[in-house]
C-alpha cells in the first residue's frame, strides 16, 4: 500500500492513494490552513469508520442479512497533551433493513472489532479504548 502527500499552501495538502484517489487535507485558519478539507486526525477517524463498516456489511451480506443502509457515527476524545492522540472512540452503527436480527448484528460488530478491522485493532493495540453500539431500523 502506498500514498503520497503533497504540500500545496499554508497547512493544506493533497493526498493521493496508491489506487489513484485524491483527498485534500487541511488545517484551520488559526493554524495556517484554509479549512478546505478534513484534518489529518479526522481522516484517521473516518478511515476507522469506513474500515469497520466495510467489515460489518461483508459479514452481514455473507449471512444473507437484508441490510439496506449502514451509517457509522464516531465520536473521539483526544489527549490534552502533545501528542494529542486518540484516547477513546465510540462507534455507533445505525443499520436499516427488513427483519435484521439483533444477535446477527451484534456478532458482526463484535467480529469487526475483534478480528477483522485492521484500523480498529491497530488503534486498540496502541492504547485507544474503542466502544461500539448499534441501532436497528426496520425498513
Amino acid at each position: 500500500m502506498k500514498a503520497t502527500v503533497k504540500w500545496t499552501d499554508g497547512r493544506q495538502f493533497v493526498t493521493e492513494s496508491g489506487s489513484g484517489h485524491s483527498v485534500v487535507i487541511d488545517g484551520p485558519p488559526d493554524h495556517g490552513g484554509h479549512n478546505t478539507g478534513p484534518r489529518p486526525m479526522e481522516m484517521m477517524l473516518m478511515g476507522l469508520g469506513g474500515c469497520t463498516s466495510f467489515d460489518i456489511l461483508n459479514i452481514l451480506e455473507k449471512a444473507r442479512a437484508p441490510v439496506t443502509d449502514c451509517v457509522a457515527s464516531l465520536e473521539a476524545e483526544r489527549a490534552d497533551t502533545t501528542p494529542s492522540v486518540f484516547t477513546k472512540i465510540h462507534v455507533h452503527f445505525t443499520l436499516t433493513g427488513k427483519g435484521l436480527k439483533e444477535k446477527q448484528v451484534a456478532r458482526a460488530v463484535e467480529l469487526s472489532a475483534e478480528k477483522y478491522c485492521s484500523a480498529s485493532i491497530m488503534l486498540v493495540n496502541g492504547g485507544v479504548e474503542i466502544t461500539h453500539s448499534f441501532t436497528i431500523v426496520e425498513e
